[in-house]
């Protein structure tokens, strides 16, 4: 499986990731090490959206508290950079496609990432994923 990251980045050029504590929907618990991601800068805080791809480091899940009935799964994780993206990609580019039903990669991300203005790791389709990989 691939996934995406959509979170805060200080830095959006280094070589390597780490993200604490990270919410998980659409698969994203399922993260592990040696997966490849892709990281969008969260445009929640000022972010372009799609900045790099690369390899999953290290996947950590994190214990859920005791006493809360319904709790999102978060998971730590590290990235090592591949690659930086080329061309823009992010809430704007994606705005458009919004019939939840049609199937394209473009929707999927939109859905997926910007219907819900949280951060989160996510699982995408491997359509998405070639989709992304032509940022590169």
């Amino acid at each position: 499986m691939v996934f995406a990251i959509k979170a805060e980045v200080s830095n959006p050029r280094a070589k390597t990731f780490a993200f604490s504590a990270q919410k998980t929907m659409y698969g994203g618990k399922h993260i592990a090490k040696g997966d490849r991601i892709f990281v969008f800068a969260s445009e929640n805080e000022c972010g372009p959206g799609l900045i790099a791809s690369g390899i999953v480091g290290s996947a950590k899940t994190i214990a859920k508290k005791r006493g809360i009935a319904r709790q999102t799964p978060r998971v730590s994780i590290t990235i090592t950079r591949t690659a930086l993206a080329k061309r823009r990609m992010g809430r704007t580019q994606l705005k458009t496609f919004s019939d939840w039903n049609d199937g394209r990669p473009e929707t999927e991300l939109n859905f997926k990432f910007y219907r819900q203005a949280t951060n989160k790791i996510a699982g995408i389709s491997e359509e998405a994923a070639a989709f992304l990989r032509g940022f590169f």
